[in-house]
């Protein structure tokens, strides 16, 4: 196990304050699901079993998924809020220092959720159930204020407006958040517990969300904490080529590195240990820590 001793795991709990840019933290992707597009925790054990292995490798931050992002069969309301909450409480009982996201749309699974001990709402289809912003400020927890074009949930990008070369996405994309935050605002979640997300991939082809990244600046120059969602997917792969996801762990890394230097304060993985290893060295690059272990040439 890798000994990750910064500030975050010397508290009970880590707190979304602590998420800045020169200081990234791990968001561990825990999908509830049977049917993700690269892996799955399908029962509770090998959740509970995924989260400690994450919380070993550094992850600040656990995001339990009960449904598909993409196209799928039908998850209820019901049978989303049985795959997230059981796992929710686990997670809550056997890992205190961990900040414990849901991802979902639905205002009645956040709820439920926050009963069950989540500290996060990460909202991936952009508000489009305004209920949300509200379960966040009654439950006092944070959330996550994404941009997916105006795509209803769990549907894919098809030619949309933006146009090929991605001109004006960056535009969109941060008055989008811009306004979902100060929509959250309105319904009394305070600025600390808002974060936004650009959301690659969510509305966008390859080209909109390489331009996303290219100009992350602007979204950190908001003085809110951006969260990155990138890992293996589809941009990536067709980046370098028709790679399937199973396949992307390395241009992941390289986008992590470029996300970290212009300021990511979260960054959201399948892969934590590499991704912890990647925001390592890259701050150790940039000067804004120092490296864990430095011998060589010194003795």
């Amino acid at each position: 196990m890798k000994d990750r001793t910064d500030a975050a795991a010397e508290i009970s709990r880590f707190d979304l304050s602590q998420a800045r840019a020169g200081a990234p933290a791990i968001m561990a992707v825990i999908n509830r699901t049977t049917d993700s597009f690269y892996e799955s925790a399908a029962t509770l054990d090998e959740a509970i079993t995924a989260v400690a292995a994450a919380a070993d490798d550094g992850a600040h931050i656990v995001d339990i998924g009960g449904v598909r992002a993409g196209r799928g069969r039908e998850i209820s309301v019901a049978e989303e809020i049985d795959r997230v909450c059981p796992t929710i409480e686990a997670v809550a009982r056997a890992h205190p220092h961990v900040l414990i996201s849901v991802d979902t749309w639905r205002h009645e699974v956040a709820e439920a959720a926050c009963r069950a001990g989540a500290g996060l709402l990460n909202d991936t289809w952009a508000g489009v159930d305004p209920q949300v912003a509200e379960v966040a400020s009654r439950n006092k927890v944070g959330l996550v204020c994404s941009h997916t074009g105006g795509l209803d949930p769990r549907t894919d990008a098809h030619r949309n407006r933006y146009g090929l070369h991605a001109g004006e996405i960056v535009d969109a994309a941060l008055a989008g958040v811009i306004d979902l935050a100060e929509a959250a605002r309105t319904a009394g979640v305070p600025d600390e517990k808002i974060i936004i997300d650009p959301t690659p991939d969510f509305g966008k082809n390859t080209y909109h969300s390489l331009r996303l990244l290219r100009e992350l600046d602007r979204f950190t120059a908001t003085g809110l904490p951006v969260l990155l969602a990138i890992s293996r997917k589809d941009f990536v792969g067709e980046a370098i080529g028709d790679v399937a996801p199973e396949d992307r762990l390395h241009g992941t890394i390289a986008a992590t590195a470029l996300a970290v230097e212009k300021g990511a304060a979260m960054i959201r993985t399948h892969d934590v240990r590499a991704t912890a290893d990647a925001i390592d060295v890259t701050l150790a690059i940039t000067g804004e820590v120092v490296p864990r272990h430095t011998v060589r040439g010194l003795r």
